[in-house]
């Protein structure tokens, strides 16, 4: 049934509450075999040596650029550009990394489509290089965060030997 009520501004319509909503059961499926089974192994194996070998070196400089901090902090902010903000091209960042992360790189957080780059910005420091090294400390973490959550770690030889057995 359909209520129409009216007042000098808009018309709404309100519906009943329909109770024919069933909770959705999820069924749970079956699968013998470990997780990374239907990936591809040299693309993991690849990843995992990259990632025993890894060294913050290896990330690109990227371009940091320093403007004013907003905050308390009385005249100092007032008077210095201690702000920074640091991009880094996704172009350079892929190069340095194995295959299997880069689909990942874009869906970041820090992704910035209109120049296709990761940007960083800190402004907890009073120091320019402190928040310049806190920002090349978040893309760190940013690369581990998306190697962990795309590489299994190896599959153990007992959990093979028991799904062999199944």
């Amino acid at each position: 049934m359909i209520c129409h009520k009216l007042s000098r501004r808009a018309v709404f319509i309100t519906r009943p509450l329909q109770r024919t909503l069933q909770p959705l059961l999820l069924q749970r499926t079956k699968r013998y075999g470990a997780f990374d089974a239907n990936l591809d192994q040299e693309a993991l194996a690849e990843a995992r040596t990259w990632y025993q070998s890894f060294d913050a070196s290896q990330l690109p400089k990227g371009s940091t650029t320093y403007a004013r901090s907003s905050g308390p902090g009385g005249q100092h902010v007032n008077k210095t550009e201690t702000k920074a903000t640091t991009v880094y091209s996704v172009r350079d960042l892929l190069s340095t990394l194995p295959r299997n992360l880069h689909a990942v790189v874009r869906s970041s957080k820090y992704y910035v489509a209109s120049n296709d780059s990761l940007t960083f910005q800190d402004q907890t420091h009073r120091s320019r290089t402190a928040n310049a090294d806190e920002n090349r400390n978040k893309l760190l973490e940013e690369v581990i965060r998306i190697y962990k959550e795309t590489t299994p770690t190896e599959t153990s030889g007992e959990k093979k030997k028991k799904y062999e057995v199944m």
